[in-house]
Formats: structure tokens, C-alpha cells, sequence
């Protein structure tokens, strides 16, 4: 696995990459939703509404963010490849297939259906690091928003 220091600084600088785009979309993307939040007008079932289904919005393009990215590395097999449950190899994983597996890593769920296998490894665990760090900003902001809005009833 560590014959190709290459393909690790890759899988390496691909994580980072990841990693950073997500901090900064979901940074923007939390104020935007608060920006939104308190320029609306209406009911306020409508305003925690548009709260929720923004996070889980943007929860979706940062698992697609980490998806592609995976979805691109297993395409140069030094990176590693993925095993099904019962340790066989999966052929070529399509584009929803490592959606997918960045959905059970991000989500820290991780069924163990599939799994990932060589320096692809170092992603998955970023992934998921960065989703429990993700979930818990987005539980954070739902708190403080929802509070603003029962304060203000």
C-alpha cells in the first residue's frame, strides 16, 4: 500500500480538498440560511421549514462533494478499490455507488456493505470526521435558530 507515496500525497491533497470545500460551503451556507431566515416574512412553520430542508440540502452536495471526489480516485487502481461485505471486489463502482458510500461514511452509519480498501481509506476517514463535525454545526445552528424563534413567541 505505501510502495506508491504518490498515490497516498494524492489521496492526501483529495481529502484536504474535500475537506475545505465542505467547511467553506456548509460556512456559507449556514449564513445564507440565517441571512434567508431573518429576511423572511410568513408563518413561522415556513421558516424553521426552510431551515431544515436548507441543511439537509446542504448536507447532500457536501456527501456529492466527497462522492465524486471517490468516484474519480477508484478510477486510478493504485488508490485502492472497494469489497463487498463478503471481501469480493466490486467491478467498476458507478457514480451513485461511491454517492452511496460517501452517504454511509459521512453519515458515520458505515452498514459495512461495502468498504474501502488501500489509500482510498484516508478519505472515507476524513469523510466521516468531517460529517460528524458537519452534523454537529448544523444540530448547533438548528438550536440556536429554533430558540430565536420560540424566544420571539
Amino acid at each position: 500500500m505505501y510502495e506508491h507515496w504518490s498515490v497516498n500525497l494524492v489521496v492526501v491533497a483529495s481529502a484536504c480538498a474535500a475537506v475545505a470545500l465542505c467547511v467553506l460551503l456548509h460556512y456559507e451556507g449556514l449564513l445564507l440560511t440565517s441571512r434567508g431566515l431573518q429576511l423572511m416574512g410568513g408563518p413561522q412553520r415556513i421558516k424553521v421549514l426552510y431551515g431544515i430542508f436548507s441543511m439537509l440540502i446542504l448536507h447532500v452536495i457536501e456527501i456529492w462533494v466527497f462522492g465524486v471526489i471517490i468516484w474519480l480516485l477508484l478510477h486510478w487502481p493504485e488508490c485502492g478499490h472497494i469489497v463487498s461485505s463478503s471481501e469480493h471486489q466490486l467491478g467498476a463502482l458507478g457514480l451513485l455507488d461511491s454517492i452511496y458510500l460517501s452517504a454511509i461514511t459521512y453519515t458515520t452509519v458505515g452498514f459495512g456493505d461495502v468498504v474501502p480498501v488501500g489509500p482510498i481509506r484516508f478519505l472515507s476517514g476524513m469523510e466521516a470526521l468531517t460529517g460528524f463535525v458537519m452534523i454537529g454545526w448544523t444540530a448547533s445552528f438548528t438550536y440556536l435558530e429554533m430558540e430565536r424563534f420560540w424566544r420571539g413567541r
